[in-house]
């Protein structure tokens, strides 16, 4: 057996500077637990790049970056999160995610069983999601210069011919459709952070969308004006942006937006708006007003919109605006937010 096949010492061991060398222990780091994780086809030739086909479509390709505090957290690790994440950000297109990229920066005596847990739950999210992560790259910085780890990825996938999701189709009248209760991630991440106790544990909603996303698009096809993922900023920014990219305002009902009795409590404890607070497994949808009941309807019957809600409606209006019916009564403006609420969420 070769050197680099060796089994490492994953109970014991720490990355030290030497794994990201270039040397024979690089070789036996990236050998022994990131090949083991994320096995496929396209890793075992052990190339810089790597080659693929793709089926008919426009290409879609997406990067991120993921430096989340802490590395694990209620509901999945950096590692899922950026497989879920990734894959979110093609299938928001109402593309088909195909293939993954994972870049590490991975500071000097990180523990090997960290490690491991968060490649085995990068290649367990892969898998699931039904994409594969073929390339990547590894880095080991000093110690006290990448807080743990940080992953940086790219992903590619394909979108049918005939359907181009984008803000600039939103019309006047278009259904606000969100696919389930706000807030669970950001939520968790400071419980987490700040070693707050609930009554209920909150827990991350990462999850990853494609999978919905395809019956979302079988049900109402072109229907389908838009669609985002809420993530940092939350609810509030993305109607936001949207706004502004389609030149429209939108009205929303306090009372359809679904959030959890416990995310609620926890932010009206410390002083958050649950419309800021980030998600990471949650779509907005913007769907013509005759195509939204079907739409509605298909992610209510998949596990990841079984708390899918009409929320409101895109509306004329010059300023932008985001207005929303309280359930009090009143009105007000849902604005973006201001200043960073919750740092390091992704």
């Amino acid at each position: 057996m070769k050197a680099y096949q060796r089994k490492l010492d994953i109970r014991n061991g720490c990355v030290d500077l030497s794994h990201g060398s270039g040397g024979r222990a690089m070789a036996q780091l990236i050998s022994g637990l990131f090949h083991e994780a994320f096995g496929n086809e396209w890793l075992a030739r052990g190339n810089d790049q790597s080659a693929f086909d793709v089926g008919a479509g426009r290409m879609v390709m997406t990067t991120d970056g993921y430096v989340v505090s802490p590395l694990f957290f209620p509901g999945g690790n950096i590692g899922s999160l950026a497989v879920h994440g990734t894959v979110n950000d093609i299938a928001m297109a109402g593309a088909r995610p195909l293939y993954l990229s994972a870049s590490f920066i991975i500071e000097e005596g990180f523990r090997f069983t960290d490690l491991k847990m968060i490649a085995e739950s990068m290649g367990e999210a892969a898998r699931t999601a039904g994409v594969h992560i073929v390339t990547g790259d590894t880095k080991v910085v000093e110690r006290g210069k990448a807080d743990g780890l940080f992953i940086s990825t790219a992903g590619v996938g394909v979108v049918p011919h005939g359907l181009d999701l984008s803000a600039e189709n939103a019309r006047v009248g278009d259904r606000v459709l969100i696919s389930g209760t706000l807030g669970d991630h950001g939520v968790a991440i400071m419980s987490k952070r700040q070693n707050l106790a609930f009554e209920t544990e909150i827990v991350s909603d990462s999850a990853a969308l494609n999978d919905l996303v395809a019956k979302m698009v079988e049900a109402g096809g072109r229907g389908i004006r838009l669609m985002r993922d809420p993530t940092r900023g939350g609810l509030a920014a993305t109607l936001n942006e949207i706004a502004r990219q389609s030149d429209l305002g939108f009205h929303l009902r306090e009372e359809a937006i679904p959030v959890k009795p416990g995310v609620a409590a926890a932010c009206e404890l410390l002083g958050l708006d649950p419309l800021h607070v980030a998600n990471e497994g949650k779509l907005v949808a913007i769907v013509a007003p005759e195509n939204a009941a079907a739409v509605l309807a298909a992610m209510r019957a998949h596990p990841l919109g079984r708390d899918a809600a009409d929320i409101g409606e895109a509306v004329a209006d010059d300023h932008h605006f985001v207005q929303m019916a309280t359930s009090f009564g009143g009105g007000r403006i849902v604005d973006w937010l201001s200043g960073e609420q919750l740092p390091r969420i992704c």
